[in-house]
């Protein structure tokens, strides 16, 4: 069978292919990087703080704001827990070393029982619980930008924005995301071309927010299994049909579209009551850096 696209482009599975397969180029690397320097810039800043986790992103987020900014504008925050792995310190203090960048640690243990002391539940629902690490996190950031005079630079990938696997004010938050446009597949290859740590580009993706936690034992498929979906239904915008032509199994099509749509509340600004002539971000909406 071949399904006829309206912009003329046939679908059948011999159409298929891996849209990953070539290589992140020199110039995406520049694009990047002068975007973080032109956005930190533009509001008469210099300088980014970016949390460490010993992960692909947070790593080549750092990799990029060293490019752009030099390794003295650039503060990386470690945040363990009691339960973090000790290849996430000693992956993160590798990144440290390698740029020559400045660190610090910040031991969230103490903060987050405490939150739990006060509701013993806290501790039997991993959900609740990572999203209190996740925003115990960016508390931390953000106090130190803010000592730091900088920016909060963003490390989601957009994979992850867009299946929703990120905790709201947690870390979808930031002041600017190099990384926001770029699959993990893409990122992967980016760390690679950027040459970070091998220990880091191998490991098993992980937010580290409890014992044994990896991102996709919890989505329940992997990474290069979304992307490669996820590149035909949104970036070229196959409909259901197409994508089970091009050979994806219907329940899979399903999982990854409900996540999409169940979590666009956290891709977009909280909604407003319009009781005025003209209301934030719906008929009051300007560019960040409007009248600057």
């Amino acid at each position: 069978m071949e399904i006829i696209r309206a912009n003329g482009r046939n679908s059948d599975s011999s159409n298929r292919h891996n849209p990953f397969e070539i290589p992140i180029s020199r110039d995406l690397i520049k694009v990047l990087a002068d975007f973080i320097y032109s956005e930190t810039n533009r509001f008469g800043l210099s300088k980014v703080v970016v949390g460490l986790s010993g992960g692909i992103d947070s790593t080549v987020a750092a990799y990029l704001a060293v490019k752009a900014l030099g390794p003295k504008n650039v503060l990386g925050v470690l945040m363990p827990y009691r339960t973090s792995r000790a290849d996430s310190i000693s992956d993160a203090l590798k990144v440290v070393k390698d740029l020559k960048i400045k660190s610090m640690i910040i031991n969230l243990t103490g903060a987050v029982d405490a939150l739990s002391e006060n509701d013993p539940d806290i501790l039997k629902n991993k959900v609740r619980f990572g999203n209190i690490m996740a925003r115990m996190r960016m508390i931390c950031l953000y106090d130190q930008s803010n000592a730091y005079n900088a920016l909060v630079l963003g490390t989601g990938n957009k994979t992850e924005i867009l299946l929703g696997y990120t905790t709201l004010f947690g870390d979808a938050a930031s002041a600017i995301n190099p990384l926001g446009d770029l699959y993990k597949t893409q990122v992967w290859q980016l760390a690679e071309a950027l040459k970070c740590p091998k220990q880091i580009i191998r490991k098993k993706p992980s937010a580290d927010l409890w014992s044994g936690q990896t991102d996709e034992g919890e989505l329940g498929f992997t990474y290069k299994e979304a992307d490669e979906l996820l590149y035909y239904m949104i970036d070229q915008r196959y409909n259901d049909d197409e994508l089970v032509e091009l050979g994806f199994k219907p329940a899979f099509i399903k999982t990854v579209r409900n996540k999409i749509r169940f979590n666009q509340f956290k891709r977009v600004p909280p909604v407003i009551a319009k009781v005025s002539n003209r209301t934030v971000n719906i008929d009051f909406r300007y560019n960040r850096d409007w009248g600057s």
